[in-house]
């Protein structure tokens, strides 16, 4: 074999570094989980034996299981079987337990039993990485993304599921039940054990839809009318795409939009974002510690109470607002075409007329004013306007709010592009490192420990690349 690149023979004898200190790097991102392990106050972050017991057989220290996970999620081996095996061949794990090798259960164990103390630790490193001067524009970008639970979409119901299942059921027993007529009526044509095969058929599907009568009970006793066999927490959930869908949980992240790192994150289970705007923005400004924070969402956050309560706390937000006005559907003008004069408290309508208040209603708990101009009857563009007598016109007693929102808007027209670039990548990423699984863990608590895993890993691979490892050692020891 001349002319290639040759190995050593497997029977040479070898002379090995005589410390393991030999086989890592200055550099190596592992000297930098160690270094973050080690400046962490376990006890303080609420760790589970973090102190010794008296007596008994010695445990690990969580420091080292710890360590364990957070490399483990850094280069994507998120598997307590798989770290198992990397801590007894992984020169880079050898090094950072110190030749220790717990098993699989020791290590799932860890994660199960530390869920608020691990979310803790993935504040911890937001933290530090606001001490280092990272969060000087206030600047974030907020966005949900659904990920996949441990729970196939067949163990997942809701009442038209239900309903479309049974129905199936149904049908099927029913043409079974025709196939055993015409084998009553033509014996000759149906053989006995095709007959013993659809009675055993006929016994199995009515069984399955005796389950499914006891899951719909269950199903109507749920806040939400769902039920999840395989993950209870787990929920039905819509995706981008039209008429498709998810079952697992609604993964919320603010990014900071000067160096993308994840300032703040939540899961839940709810489908929609709606609701998520003020605590992902409130999390977010207390995470990066800026007074003057601005937060961009996109239009699922839109919302008048949430964009309300963020003014309030002094939070700026950049909201579009969604085109959905049934006025406009229908080829006729919508709101926006009327102009409202706030010293007169009147709208200016598209023919030039006023349209002055006229009436307050309260509808769902939120204070609508009500303008209409006089001149509907006789206005040559009614057509064009309204099909009623008069065009009614509400305003919610807050809308204020939503106007300067609305021209701050006008004035930053790049901050949809800003907030896309910024928040949906880390999105991408941590799907990718995740595979098509998705989450490993079931049940709510324990899928956000997870979360903050993976959300820990990246920041920490984020920091790795804005400042290198000896440097980044060096901000954690000082």
């Amino acid at each position: 074999m001349s002319r290639f690149i040759e190995g050593e023979q497997r029977s040479q004898v070898l002379l090995f570094p005589e410390q393991l200190e030999d086989w890592i790097t200055q550099d190596n991102p592992v000297r930098a989980v160690d270094a973050f392990v080690d400046e962490l106050d376990l006890t303080e972050l609420g760790f589970v034996g973090a102190e010794p017991a008296a007596t008994g057989r010695p445990a690990y220290h969580p420091a080292t299981l710890l360590k364990i996970y957070i490399y483990g999620y850094l280069n994507r081996i998120q598997s307590s079987r798989r770290l198992e095996r990397e801590a007894q061949r992984n020169v880079e794990l050898v090094w950072l337990t110190g030749r220790l090798m717990p098993d699989f259960k020791t290590i799932a164990d860890f994660r199960k039993d530390n869920g608020e103390a691990i979310r803790r630790v993935c504040r911890k490193f937001i933290e530090l990485s606001r001490e280092v001067g990272l969060f000087t524009e206030g600047v974030v970008a907020i966005d949900g993304s659904k990920f996949k639970a441990v729970n196939n979409r067949d163990k997942n119901f809701t009442p038209h599921k239900l309903q479309a299942r049974v129905q199936q059921l149904e049908e099927s027993i029913a043409r079974y039940l025709n196939d055993l007529d015409r084998a009553d009526r033509e014996p000759a044509t149906v053989s006995p054990a095709r007959v013993a095969q659809l009675q055993e058929k006929i016994v199995a599907i009515k069984a399955q839809v005796r389950k499914l009568r006891k899951i719909e009970l269950q199903m109507l006793h749920a806040p939400d009318q769902q039920v999840s066999l395989t993950d209870p927490d787990a929920r039905s959930m819509a995706t981008s795409g039209r008429g498709t869908g998810i079952v697992g949980y609604n993964v919320q992240t603010a990014v900071d939009t000067q160096h993308h790192l994840i300032v703040a994150h939540e899961v839940t289970n709810v489908g929609h974002d709606r609701t998520q705007l003020t605590n992902m923005a409130t999390a977010a400004r207390d995470a990066i510690g800026h007074e003057q924070t601005t937060a961009l969402a996109d239009r699922g956050y839109y919302n008048g109470e949430e964009i309300l309560r963020c003014a309030q706390v002094g939070i700026t937000t950049l909201v579009p607002k969604p085109l959905t006005s049934n006025s406009k559907a229908a080829g006729l003008f919508d709101k926006r075409d009327f102009i409202y004069d706030a010293k007169r408290d009147e709208y200016r309508c598209p023919a030039g007329e006023r349209a002055v208040w006229r009436m307050t209603k309260v509808d769902r708990g939120r204070t609508h004013h009500r303008y209409w101009p006089s001149a509907c009857p006789s206005c040559s563009i009614k057509a064009q306007c309204t099909t009623s007598k008069f065009r009614i016109v509400a305003r919610w007693e807050h809308e204020q709010v939503l106007d300067v929102m609305q021209r701050r808007l006008d004035c930053t027209p790049d901050a949809p592009r800003l907030r896309r670039q910024t928040v949906e990548h880390p999105f991408g990423t941590l799907k990718a490192w995740m595979g098509s699984s998705h989450f490993l863990t079931k049940t709510l608590p324990r899928v956000r420990t997870e979360m903050s895993l993976h959300v820990l890993a990246y920041n920490l691979k984020r920091m790795l690349q804005i400042f290198g490892a000896q440097t980044l050692v060096a901000f954690m020891k000082a």
